[in-house]
């Protein structure tokens, strides 16, 4: 499990029809994870307006500003998110070399993910943990 060339980190993208959404859980996650710049994650929620969607563009920017060389995660919350990303995915040069959709719970795969980046993981590390979040019971 280590971090990419020269130390880079695994980003992690969180992507929601909500911008207040996906900044909470990145602020979560950060703080869960340390906080600071351990591991580079940012929100794309909502429209670029303003209001509830989702947008290619702050979803392609967001994974350019975490792009450290490492890998990209992102995460999704519903349906018509994780389609945009996908759009993203199928069109060459719309997102960094690496970037990977992971099917995880938002909230509990966005923490895994950011914790297991800060520590070093590569993006197979990371996307597991937070995959593995499914797993976890509330019992």
């Amino acid at each position: 499990m280590s971090a990419g060339a020269g130390g880079a980190r695994v980003g992690v993208v969180l992507v929601s029809h909500s911008a207040e959404v996906a900044e909470s859980v990145a602020a979560l996650a950060r703080g869960l994870a340390g906080g600071g710049d351990a591991a580079p994650v940012a929100a794309a929620g909502g429209l670029p307006g303003g209001g509830l969607g989702t947008s290619a563009e702050l979803v392609a920017r967001a994974a350019r500003d975490v792009d450290r060389g490492a890998g990209v995660a992102v995460l999704a919350d519903l349906g018509s998110a994780v389609l945009t990303v996908k759009a993203l995915l199928a069109e060459e040069d719309e997102l960094p070399a690496g970037t990977r959709l992971v099917d995880a719970p938002f909230v509990e795969g966005a923490v895994a993910a950011v914790v297991t980046a800060a520590a070093g993981g590569d993006l197979d590390a990371v996307a597991s943990a937070a995959s593995d979040a499914y797993s976890y019971r509330k019992e």
